[in-house]
């Protein structure tokens, strides 16, 4: 709707200029044939005439040129207020396009529950977007940047413009229906700061912060984050890591990357797969057989892991379990078991 419109504007734009252009060039013509002007006396009568301003004639004008001179002027006074009408409708239009654009975006955020948010549109922002999207995950970005909100405008992503420590902008972002926040600010300060006021609106979201210094890393975990990321940090392991066990370390690259039908490992939940009432095991749902992907790890319902587990290990309520395949199997499991 907002682009329909300014595309009006800029075409009646472009109608006024050209309108504006064309009386000038009949003020010039007429002055230079009818009255006999040179071209600057020609040129200086029609600007003078098409404005108003009421200086003093180059010449006496004769009959015929006073007659076009009349119809100049109703004609200049017409176009001249028509062009002005556009030109400042415009202008003042421009804030209300991102009024509009605001206020659809903050009801499409509104109708948002279960969603992450992400706060602060950097490196770590955007690749946390990237990612996101990839797995179709609902995601709200909030940052003070106009420079970068205007960015990804054109990607359509949900957005906030504002600062991520007002309690505000955090409600405004759906902070008390959100799921997960992700906090990547770059400064360890502010993600202190937000971190402690999500935690203290939302008691029962996910915290995934940011950290520069290994010395914020236990402040951030007592203000409430139940994840603290040292980008820094695993970045120099992953660099050491290619040293050491190089192919290995590309197998697990791969496993991480995501785009397109590119997905090759997945987090499910026991209660996606059955009725979770009548335990089962790892053995009973034979997903090998039935979908191709490999159970990998199984987390229980206390928060442990087990790696490679057992075939014999109960899916009891509230547990997980990881699994490996090609995407083509990933996406039999999920339209298997119907999983979005």
């Amino acid at each position: 709707m907002g682009n329909s419109l300014l595309r009006l504007f800029k075409s009646k734009i472009y109608t006024a200029l050209i309108l504006l252009l064309f009386v000038l060039c009949v003020g010039v013509i007429g002055y230079r044939t009818i009255a006999g002007y040179e071209w600057v006396d020609a040129v200086y009568m029609t600007v003078i005439t098409i404005t108003t301003v009421g200086f003093a004639e180059v010449t006496p004008l004769d009959t015929q040129s006073k007659i076009f001179t009349i119809f100049l002027i109703l004609a200049s006074v017409v176009i001249v207020g028509y062009a002005i009408t556009i030109i400042t409708e415009h202008i003042l239009s421009k804030n209300n396009f991102e009024d509009i654009k605001q206020r659809k975006m903050q009801k499409k955020i509104d109708a948002m529950s279960n969603h992450i948010i992400i706060c602060g549109y950097g490196r770590n922002g955007k690749q946390a977007a990237k990612k996101l999207l990839a797995y179709n995950k609902p995601f709200v970005i909030v940052d003070r940047n106009k420079e970068l909100i205007d960015k990804f405008q054109e990607d359509n992503f949900p957005y906030v413009l504002g600062n991520a420590n007002e309690d505000e902008t955090l409600f405004e972002a759906g902070i008390e229906r959100a799921s997960t926040l992700i906090c990547a600010l770059p400064s360890d300060a502010d993600n202190l700061f937000v971190v402690l006021s999500a935690r203290q609106i939302n008691s029962g979201m996910c915290i995934i912060s940011r950290a520069s210094q290994e010395t914020s890393y236990e402040k951030l975990k007592l203000a409430g984050a139940n994840n603290v990321i040292l980008p820094d940090r695993i970045g120099g392991d992953h660099m050491a890591s290619l040293v050491v066990i190089p192919d290995l370390v590309e197998f697990i690259d791969n496993l991480g990357i995501v785009g397109e039908r590119n997905i090759n490992i997945e987090e499910v939940k026991v209660e996606q797969l059955y009725n979770s009432r009548e335990v089962k095991t790892i053995k009973d749902l034979d997903l090998r057989k039935k979908t191709g992907c490999t159970v990998i790890g199984f987390k229980d319902d206390k928060g442990e892991y087990i790696v490679n587990p057992e075939a014999d290990t109960r899916l009891i309520a509230g547990s997980k379990i990881i699994v490996l395949g090609r995407p083509e199997q990933i996406e039999r499991l999920n339209s298997h078991y119907n999983i979005e």
